[in-house]
């Protein structure tokens, strides 16, 4: 498996209101677009932010996502599903203490991946 950079960092928080007073107010990230249960953020003039999620039942788990050129071939090599998302597809695997790691592609917005020609 190749993997070509972090995609994003993934922050569980169990209020989007309270996480937002949080993440503009005190740490003064500036906030690239938001829905209902999400809200993500620019660190710095990266592609990749810290994209905020309301979780039910794990606020305060973190993920981290790294980019791969396929996740759908990545998750027939690990033997598990992976799931549609907004810009490709995704597989998360637990490492043996079960943090998340996110392995995912830009198969439907080709021209933000890492892959594409500059």
């Amino acid at each position: 498996m190749k993997t070509l950079g972090v995609d994003n960092i993934l922050v569980g928080v169990g209020d989007l209101a309270r996480a937002k007073e949080f993440y503009e107010g005190v740490l003064g990230l500036a906030e690239r677009f938001s829905t209902g249960e999400m809200a993500l953020y620019a660190i710095g003039a990266e592609t990749p932010g810290l994209l905020v999620c309301v979780q039910d039942g794990r606020p305060g788990s973190m993920r981290v996502w790294l980019e791969v050129p396929d996740a759908r071939e990545v998750a027939g090599e690990l033997g598990i599903e992976p799931f549609e998302v907004f810009t490709g597809w995704t597989v998360e695997v637990p490492d043996p203490w079960g943090n998340v790691i996110g392995l995912t592609d830009y198969a439907k917005q080709p021209h933000l991946s890492r892959t594409s020609p500059p």
